[in-house]
């Protein structure tokens, strides 16, 4: 089962690139903004609870859905890349078992524990 919900992850990190392509903009602002949602971990200096509340903000495919379609609908290509990149980061994450955190601290996971 955790293969196909990698398969899953891994077709939406492709879909979200794809979007990213209908853009036209340059695909130095995908690789230069991918890893800008992990800036949520910083929450994490703080204690578990506000880690694992800053983590999942800044990687909530719902949002990141929000934030693209509010782009589409105001003709903001900033907010539309914005979506798709947080979308694209998110599903990535995925694909390499970091899901969204619990509370318990940064290695559990709604995919289950990281590492060993």
């Amino acid at each position: 089962m955790k293969s196909i919900l990698k398969f899953e992850e891994f077709a939406m990190f492709l879909f979200g690139m794809w979007l990213f392509g209908l853009l036209n903009l340059s695909w130095w602002w995908f690789a230069g903004f991918f890893f800008v949602p992990d800036v949520g971990m910083i929450g994490y200096t703080l204690n578990s609870r506000t880690g694992a509340f800053t983590y999942n903000l800044f990687h909530h495919k719902g949002l990141a859905i929000v934030i693209g379609l509010t782009g589409i609908y105001f003709e903001i290509i900033g907010l539309e890349a914005a979506g798709i990149i947080l979308f694209s980061h998110s599903a990535f994450d995925r694909v390499l078992g970091y899901g969204l955190k619990c509370e318990k601290g940064f290695k559990f996971t709604h995919l289950g524990k990281i590492g060993n």
